[in-house]
């Protein structure tokens, strides 16, 4: 593996999580595609899955700007994916529903990224799986938590 670690010093951490976050990026885009969704259009469709979140409360959740959400909508919209329904109690909202058909894809997808996932964490020894996986929970809950447009309430593009 190529390193921007220093001979000398410790792991770089930015470096390597980095390395991995863009790797599994990868994965999932490449595994999303055979279905024809991107994985933004993945997590929209995750989140409005009751059908009882607001297009603004959906892009908050998912970390997506006023104008990525619209055009991550309209294209689910056009795919047949989901759909957008006037809230009932304020008639400028939009709550967000998935179709059948939308429900369908989102089974598959959470089957590819599981499957994804689950490929990654096969390197590990077992009893380093969970251990892994509460350490970075603990990273992004704790002092990384505020830092990230993917936190709850922070607003950036994904």
């Amino acid at each position: 593996m190529t390193s921007c670690t220093p001979s000398d010093g410790p792991p770089d951490l930015l470096f390597l999580l980095s390395w991995a976050s863009h790797a599994l990026q990868t994965e999932h885009a490449a595994g999303l595609a055979e279905l024809g969704i991107s994985p933004r259009a993945h997590y929209v469709l995750a989140q409005a899955r009751t059908g009882e979140l607001t297009q603004r409360e959906i892009g908050e959740r998912c970390g997506v700007d006023k104008t990525t959400m619209v055009v991550t909508l309209d294209q689910l919209e056009r795919a047949g994916l989901a759909e957008r329904r006037p809230a009932p109690t304020d008639r400028r909202a939009r709550l967000v529903a998935v179709t059948p058909a939308g429900e369908q894809v989102l089974e598959r997808a959470q089957q590819v990224v599981r499957r994804i996932q689950d490929d990654l964490l096969a390197v590990l020894p077992e009893q380093d799986r969970e251990a892994f996986l509460r350490s970075l929970l603990a990273l992004v809950g704790g002092p990384l938590a505020n830092t990230s447009p993917y936190a709850p309430g922070a607003r950036s593009g994904c």
